[in-house]
């Protein structure tokens, strides 16, 4: 049986949010499922993901492939760059002990960059009019007139 890790759409027409899922090759996009491991909502800014590493993690030990989506939110939770080091642990390059700083390293700096894009995203969302700022436009109202026309 060929198990794959994807994605399940839910919400409303133009209003996606996603399930991140377990599910046999065969069953439908947004039908039965083996287990579900996280969530993934596009529409913020940035996209929101809630993922269980462990269970992804244990699954793709397990020879569960990704589709291009999930890999993409895979690398950028850091669970393939943790498999990527459990292999080098596997093969004796280096302990577990390394291998979980290692992580720990990356997964600091990584949170560092996460905030400070959302910082950037949240000023940017609101612009401070002021001096240099976009002028404020008058905006007309039903029923109001101009000023008097001689």
């Amino acid at each position: 049986m060929s198990v794959k890790i994807r994605l399940q759409r839910h919400g409303s027409k133009k209003r996606p949010f996603y399930f991140i899922v377990v599910a046999d090759v065969r069953a439908p996009r947004d039908g039965k499922f083996i287990q579900k491991i996280g969530t993934y909502n596009p529409l913020t800014v940035p996209a929101s993901v809630q993922l269980d590493r462990q269970k992804a993690l244990d699954w793709l030990h397990k020879g569960a492939q990704p589709t291009d989506t999930v890999r993409r939110i895979l690398s950028f939770k850091g669970v393939l760059y943790l498999k990527h080091l459990l292999r080098g642990v596997k093969l004796g390059l280096f302990d577990d002990a390394s291998a979980m700083e290692k992580f720990q390293k990356w997964h600091a700096e990584h949170e560092v960059q996460m905030k400070k894009r959302h910082e950037e995203n949240r000023r940017n969302k609101h612009p401070r009019r002021g001096p240099g700022g976009p002028p404020m436009r008058r905006v007309e109202r039903k029923g109001e007139s101009g000023p008097a026309q001689a």
